[in-house]
C-alpha cells in the first residue's frame, strides 16, 4: 500500500487534532463533551479510570470538509493505525474495516461525498485482544460485570488513533503500488501495480532530482551508472517517478544488498555488526502515539550513544519512523506484532498449569491466518525501505513446544514469497534452548532474547556468565547460523547506587550489560546486540514492576542512566564491525 504523498496529481489533507470522544456511540452524533487528540492513545489522556481502562469499542468523530477542487478525483480515506481494529463511517454508512493496529487501511469514499461538502467522519477502535488476533489475549468479565483484558505480553496495551489520519485525492486511473529491488551494480528491478492496464513509464532521480535513468512498462529492469550505494551510516536516497497519464507517484530507495553468508550478515557484501535497541512506541501522555519531536530526539540520541540499528519490537512502528531510518542510515529488524504466542509465560507468572500453546483450543488455525495476514501487511508497507534488513515474524514463540514447526513453517515460507530479498528471523524465549527449540533450523538468523544476571542468576554475575556462554555456544554450535541478542537487560532505577552487585542499581546495569559483552565478544558467530531496551516504557499493573518497565538505558523522558555512558564508550568505537574478544 502506497503511503499517501502530494504531488502535481494528488493532494492530502490531514485530519490530525482534537475529535470529539466517547467510549459509547456509533455513527450518529456522539452525544460527549470530551475531546481527544490524534494522534495519541486515549489511555492516558484523562483522568478517568474507567476511560484507561476501558475494553471494547471507543469512538472520535468530526466534521470534514472535502476541498472543492476535487471534484472528479477519487477521494480517499486514509487511516494509518487504529489499535487494534477499526471501523470507519461517513455519516451513517460503514465505509472500512480492519483488524491489526499497527498497519494503516484506507477507503474510496468518493461516492459518499462531494467536493466542497463537509460530512461527518466517525472513527471506531477496538483493544480487544483474543486467542485469534495478533497479539493474543484474554478478555474476562468480573463479578460486578466489568470486562477486564489480559495478555501475555510485557507493555501496555495503550489504543486508539495513535497514529495520522489523512484525506487524499487520487486521479481515477492511477499507481496502485510499487515494488523495488536493487543490486550493487546499480541494477533497479521494479513493478508498478495501476488501477486499469495502461502504458507506464519510470525514471529514476538523484538525490540532487537529475534523471539517471529511465525506462517504460508496468515491469522491468533498468541501471543506474556510477551507483551511490545505501550505507549504514551513510545513506544516500534515489526516487523511483512512475508515471501514467494523469497520474505520477515518487517512490523513495536506496541502492543496497542484503545477504546471509555463514555465519555473517553482509550489507552490500561487507559484515555489519548490529549495535542498538529493541525499543517501544512509548512517551509520556501520547502513549504510542506518534510524536515527531520524540522521533528526532529518540534518533539523535541513537546517533549519540553510538547505536546503528534497533528493532521494531513488538509491532511495526509508524512509516514516518522508517522514512527517518532511511534518511539517517539507521538499519532496521522490522516485526510484526506477533508477540505473546506462548503460553509456558503466563503459566510462570500465575502459577496454573500449563496448557500447551499450539493447538486447536489456544493459538491455531485461525490465529495463524491473523498472524498471516499481519505479515502480508507488514511486508507491504515496508519492502521498499532500505533500512529495513530484515523481518523478524515473532517475538519470544513457544517454539520449543510441540506443534511450533507445524505452525511456523508456513509462515517462514510465506515471508520469503511476499520478500526473497531480505533475510528471516524470530526472538527466541529463554524457554528455548539449542536442545529443545524445533524452528530455529526454518531461519536465516538466530535472534535470542536472555536475560541471565536479572531473572536467572539474580545478582550473580559470574554464574550468569558461564551460563550465557554455554547457552549461545550451544545455539553456533548446532546450527551454524548468524547468531545476535535481540533483548538483554536489567530493570534499573535512576539514582539508585550501590558498590555492591546490587539489582536495580545503575552500577548493576552497568557491570550486567559489561559481562554479557564479554560473552559476545568471544562468540565467533556472533554479529550484533541490541539491549532492552531504549527507554524505560510503559506496562500493565504487576507486583513486579515499578511504574512500568525500568530496563531503559534512557529513562522514560529520555534522560540518560550510566549505562548509557558504558555502552557509547563500546558502540562508538566498533563502526559496524564486530570486536575482538
Amino acid at each position: 500500500m502506497l503511503k499517501p504523498r502530494s504531488t502535481p496529481t494528488r493532494e492530502l489533507v490531514n485530519l490530525d487534532g482534537l475529535w470529539r470522544f466517547a467510549l459509547d456511540g456509533g455513527p450518529g452524533p456522539l452525544d460527549t463533551t470530551l475531546e481527544a487528540a490524534v494522534p495519541a492513545s486515549y489511555n492516558d489522556l484523562f483522568t478517568d479510570s474507567a476511560i484507561r481502562d476501558h475494553v471494547g469499542w471507543a469512538w472520535y468523530q468530526r466534521q470534514v470538509r472535502v476541498p472543492r477542487g476535487w471534484a472528479g478525483e477519487r477521494v480517499v480515506l486514509r487511516v494509518d493505525a487504529a489499535t487494534h481494529q477499526g471501523r470507519v463511517y461517513v455519516d451513517d454508512v460503514l465505509v472500512a474495516e480492519h483488524v491489526g493496529g499497527y498497519t494503516p487501511f484506507e477507503a474510496d469514499i468518493t461516492e459518499h461525498v462531494r467536493a466542497g461538502q463537509e460530512f461527518r467522519l466517525t472513527i471506531g477502535v477496538n483493544n480487544e485482544l483474543t486467542g485469534t488476533t495478533i497479539p493474543p489475549g484474554t478478555i474476562t468479565v468480573s463479578a460486578d460485570g466489568r470486562r477486564r483484558q489480559t495478555y501475555l505480553h510485557d507493555f501496555y496495551n495503550y489504543a486508539g488513533l495513535a497514529r495520522s489520519v489523512w484525506l487524499c485525492s487520487r486521479p481515477a486511473v492511477h499507481v496502485e503500488d510499487i515494488t523495488i529491488v536493487t543490486a550493487m551494480d546499480g541494477t533497479v528491478e521494479y513493478a508498478v501495480e495501476t488501477s486499469q492496464p495502461v502504458p507506464v513509464r519510470v525514471r529514476v532521480l538523484d538525490a540532487g532530482g537529475a534523471e539517471v535513468a529511465a525506462g517504460e512498462g508496468a515491469t522491468g529492469t533498468i541501471r543506474i551508472e556510477n551507483v551511490t550505494l545505501w550505507r549504514p551510516g551513510a545513506p544516500y536516497l534515489y526516487e523511483l517517478v512512475a508515471e501514467i497519464d494523469g497520474d505520477l507517484y515518487p517512490q523513495p530507495f536506496g541502492v543496497r544488498t542484503v545477504e546471509v553468508r555463514g555465519t555473517e550478515f553482509l550489507i552490500n557484501g561487507e559484515p555489519f555488526y548490529f549495535t542498538g535497541f529493541g525499543r517501544h512506541e512509548d512517551t509520556p501522555v501520547r502513549g504510542k502515539g506518534h510524536d515527531n519531536a520524540y522521533l528526532v530526539h529518540d534518533f539523535q540520541l541513537m546517533d549519540w550513544i553510538g547505536a546503528n540499528s534497533f528493532r521494531t519490537s513488538h509491532y511495526p512502528y509508524a512509516e514516518e519512523v522508517m522514512e527517518f531510518a532511511d534518511r539517517h542510515g539507521i538499519v532496521v529488524i522490522d516485526e510484526t506484532a506477533a508477540v505473546g504466542l506462548n503460553l509456558a509465560v503466563a503459566s510462570g507468572l500465575t502459577g496454573a498449569p500449563p496448557r500447551p500453546t499450539f493447538s486447536p483450543d489456544t493459538f491455531g488455525e485461525a490465529t495463524r491466518e491473523a498472524h498471516a495476514q499481519a505479515i502480508r501487511e507488514l511486508v507491504a508497507r515496508d519492502k521498499n525501505h532500505p533500512s529495513v534488513v530484515m523481518w523478524c515474524i515473532a517475538n519470544e514463540p513457544a517454539s520449543n513446544e510441540e506443534g511450533a514447526r507445524e505452525y511456523f513453517e508456513p509462515l517462514v515460507e510465506l515471508t520469503r514469497e511476499l520478500d526473497p530479498t531480505r533475510p528471516v528471523t524470530y526472538a527466541a524465549v529463554i524457554f528455548a534452548t539449542h536442545d529443545n527449540d524445533r524452528i530455529a533450523d526454518l531461519f536465516d538468523v538466530l535472534c535470542i532474547n536472555r536475560y541471565y544476571g536479572w531473572y536467572v542468576a539474580t545478582g550473580d554475575l559470574a554464574t550468569a556468565e558461564t551460563y550465557l556462554e554455554h547457552d549461545l555456544r550451544g545455539w553456533a554450535d548446532r546450527f551454524g547460523k548468524p547468531i545476535m541478542m535481540s533483548e538483554y537487560g536489567a530493570d534499573t532505577m535512576p539514582g539508585l547506587h550501590s558498590v555492591w552487585d546490587t539489582p536495580w542499581t545503575e552500577e548493576y546495569q552497568q557491570a550486567y550489560l559489561e559481562m554479557n559483552h564479554r560473552v559476545f565478544d568471544r562468540i565467533e558467530a556472533f554479529v550484533g546486540e541490541h539491549v532492552w531496551n531504549f527507554a524505560d516504557f510503559q506496562t500493565s499493573h504487576g507486583i513486579h514492576r515499578v511504574d512500568g518497565n525500568k530496563k531503559g538505558v534512557f529513562t522514560r523522558d529520555r534522560r540518560p542512566k550510566a549505562a548509557a555512558h558504558a555502552l557509547r564508550a563500546r558502540w562508538r568505537s566498533l563502526a559496524d564491525r564486530k570486536p575482538q574478544g
